[in-house]
Parts: C-alpha cells; sequence; structure tokens
C-alpha cells in the first residue's frame, strides 16, 4: 500500500490507531483505498495517480502519504461510536481537502508526476459552441 503503519504515527497514536481501526487491519486497508480513490479524483486529470500511489519509501511525497492517512483516519472515525475524536479528524480532513482542491485549481503544484494523455485526449466534458444563428424572416 501507498501507506503503512509508521507513516500514521505523524497523524495519530498507536493506541488512537487501534481504537479507531477497531483492531483489524481490513478496516485501515479499506479506509486507505477510499482515501486513495478520493484523493485520485482530485489529482486524475493532471497528475499519473497510477505512479504517485505505486511509489514507496522516500519517493512519495510525504504531504500526500499525510493527507492521504487524514483522509482515511476520517473515514474510519465516521464508524466509530459517538464520533470518537471526529473534531481533530475533521479539522485534519477539511485541510486536506482544501489542500487538493488548490491543487485541482492550479493555485498549489506539488511535486508529482504528471499524466500523459494521448493527443487528441480531453478529460471530463466538454462542451462545443455552435455559432450564433440569425435568421431574417
Amino acid at each position: 500500500m501507498f501507506i503503512n503503519k509508521e507513516d500514521y504515527r505523524v497523524v495519530i497514536g498507536e493506541a488512537a490507531l487501534k481504537v479507531v481501526s477497531q483492531e483489524t487491519p481490513e478496516n485501515i486497508a479499506n479506509a486507505e483505498i477510499e482515501a486513495i480513490e478520493e484523493i485520485s479524483g482530485y489529482l486524475r486529470p493532471v497528475y499519473d495517480t497510477i505512479a504517485i500511489f505505486s511509489a514507496e519509501g522516500e519517493k512519495r511525497n510525504r504531504l500526500l502519504v499525510m493527507y492521504t492517512a487524514d483522509i482515511a483516519l476520517y473515514h474510519l472515525t465516521a464508524s466509530q461510536p459517538q464520533r470518537m475524536g471526529s473534531e481533530v479528524r475533521k479539522e485534519r480532513y477539511d485541510r486536506a481537502i482544501k489542500w487538493l482542491e488548490g491543487v485541482q485549481a492550479g493555485k498549489i503544484i506539488p511535486d508529482l508526476p504528471t499524466a500523459v494523455f494521448e493527443e487528441g485526449f480531453t478529460f471530463g466534458t466538454s462542451f462545443q459552441s455552435n455559432p450564433k444563428l440569425n435568421h431574417s424572416w
């Protein structure tokens, strides 16, 4: 996976991680997959998300590692009774999303591999406007 147990130490203590994950590695793995897909939705139009999330060790963007952990933890806390610790997780999630929106808008340029698309490929929906028609009757 893109992030590992050591990466979580930056954003949560080991005991707290055990609580929010219900000590189930599958819960953490599922939350990480969800976080990666959520982040990819912001990055995919410009960045090579396959290369980004395939990177290992020091080849990973450290800020993106932290935000991936934050988003995964946010999803894990959503399943907790009384949403234990949700204020901190929500605050960190919001900060991660704000950063991703800045990247998406081109206001923040992270050090990430860019996507290479075939010529003529467009991402998303494009609209073509027809010339204005003037009819004289």
